[in-house]
């Protein structure tokens, strides 16, 4: 086979917008893609993980081979162990003037990537990922000189930048940049969500099912329930269920809490969006579009989009500005072991039950339970952070490091000291009250906060505050909080923080 370039495409790279596809001729260059144990292994993925881009990816390579382009694919059943040993042997059969790939997302792979050239003995060059919206020069300049980084104001600038939900004058669509008051419903069971729209698996993705569940056995994951969208074609037609039939309550219940309602009206796309079946600006200009047409609220739309114009594209920017040093940070010292039912849902905290069963089951948890449930949980207990993180880039089906690692160590767990976020998301057991109707079903009362029935997320709470209280009391946004902890009766704060040892040392001891 003469060929002039080897383009190797990544999992989550599977978009005729990549630019290694763009810069490509189908005529005179051949596409490498490959499952490899290293990329499956990393971390303990979540069967629905796996499934969806293993099969995305066997997707895909028909899609490329229809349009005209010679592939190589070598899949799970060759055992190949890593990405370079891929190219390695494919270098040697094929004999190419070089080697060309889109930029990981993931920085372990890109400092791999570091000593290719060398190693391949042929160029091995890296394109820029301009299928993002903000470019990593483009988060650098806005960084740069800020004494905080914000997401609102980056936010606001990507929003001027794409012309999204702008008025005639250039200013905001409703004279306000951000609806997040109006998105902070509870659940009250006063809606009816819409069945999961789905994909029913072809015989490609029923194979792949299969053979995940015989080599993945030791993953969490029932794949009975995959309803992915593996295409392109899907993957929009779940964009246009989306904005027909829950985009309208989207931003009313996106916090919401809801026992035994895994999806509610949340749109479930983060999973595309990250492994390129779906493109941000397109998903943003559509949901915008929903709003222009009257089939939603302004603070819909705007909640939404600021979901991907916003954190989706700050995420990435942070990430990459503070990598390599960012996973190593630990601002609070947290160390204790992750319990074992992290692994298997088996707590009686019934909003904490549900979001582990549901996340481990299905690859998915709305942000909420990650950010105010399980991850408010994490930052109480003061559970590893490395070990948190992990958990989290595994079980969910749309979890690359890129995404996973600011929204964990940083917002979830104030591991960055407060780049992330200006204060740490914590609370008691009432917002979890105030947010849905888990308590009703739980054995633990969330008015109570020392004893057996007591809500153990509230002594947590008041234990997280007492222990880091010098920490937070030069921040301004935790005087109030260390204030009222400070105005209980030293009986009672020692009641409290007995009980929250109480707590911790079960924890260690299971």
């Amino acid at each position: 086979m003469t060929i002039r370039h080897l383009r190797l495409v990544l999992g989550d790279q599977l978009s005729f917008e990549n630019p290694v596809l763009q810069e490509g001729d189908p005529e005179h260059d051949l596409v490498l893609m490959a499952e490899v144990v290293e990329e499956t292994r990393y971390v303990r993925h979540n069967r629905h993980k796996l499934v969806l881009v293993l099969s995305a990816m066997r997707h895909f390579a028909r899609e490329l081979e229809s349009a005209g382009w010679r592939v190589l694919y070598i899949d799970l059943g060759s055992q190949c162990p890593s990405l370079f040993d891929a190219l390695v042997r494919t270098v040697e059969d094929t004999q190419p003037e070089a080697v060309c790939c889109t930029e990981p997302g993931e920085y372990r792979l890109r400092r791999a990537m570091a000593d290719w050239t060398r190693a391949l003995d042929v160029p091995f060059e890296l394109l820029s990922d301009t299928r993002f919206l903000a470019s990593h020069g483009d988060f650098r300049e806005w960084a740069a000189g800020r004494k905080q980084l914000r997401m609102e104001y980056f936010y606001r600038d990507m929003r001027q930048r794409y012309g999204l939900l702008l008025d005639g004058d250039g200013g905001p669509e409703g004279g306000r940049w951000n609806y997040d008051r109006e998105n902070r419903a509870g659940w009250r069971g006063e809606d009816v969500p819409p069945p999961r729209e789905g994909t029913s698996p072809d015989a490609l993705t029923r194979a792949v099912i299969r053979e995940v569940d015989e080599r993945f056995a030791d993953c969490p994951g029932d794949l009975s329930e995959f309803a992915w969208a593996v295409t392109r074609e899907d993957a929009e037609a779940e964009l246009e269920a989306f904005c027909r039939r829950r985009l309208s309550r989207f931003g009313h219940y996106q916090d919401a809490l809801a026992d035994g309602e895994p999806w509610l009206f949340h749109s479930r796309l983060s999973a595309y969006l990250n492994i390129g079946l779906l493109e941000p600006l397109a998903v943003c200009r559509r949901v915008e579009s929903a709003w222009r047409a009257g089939d939603c609220e302004l603070a819909a739309a705007e909640g939404f989009i600021r979901q991907i114009l916003g954190w989706r594209e700050y995420v990435r920017g942070i990430y990459w500005l503070e990598m390599p040093g960012y996973r190593e940070r630990n601002a609070l010292s947290a160390h204790r072991p992750l319990p074992p039912w992290f692994w298997t849902g088996d707590t009686d905290m019934r909003c904490l039950s549900q979001a582990l069963e549901q996340s481990l089951s299905l690859g998915y948890a709305h942000h909420i339970q990650r950010l105010m449930v399980i991850g408010n949980f994490a930052l109480l207990a003061g559970l590893s952070v490395e070990a948190v993180c992990e958990w989290y880039l595994g079980v969910y089906v749309d979890a690359f490091e890129w995404v996973e690692l600011p929204n964990t160590l940083g917002m979830a767990l104030h591991a960055d000291n407060g780049l992330m976020a200006s204060k740490p998301y914590a609370a008691s057991g009432k917002y979890v009250q105030r947010q849905g109707d888990h308590c009703r079903h739980c054995r633990y009362d969330p008015r109570r906060v020392t004893g057996e029935g007591a809500c153990p997320y509230n002594a947590l709470y008041w234990h997280f505050i007492d222990r880091h209280r010098q920490r937070f009391s030069g921040n301004p946004r935790m005087k109030l909080v260390l204030a009222n902890w400070q105005r209980k009766p030293a009986a009672e704060r020692r009641a409290i923080t007995d009980w929250g040892e109480v707590l911790l040392s079960r924890l260690e001891a299971e």
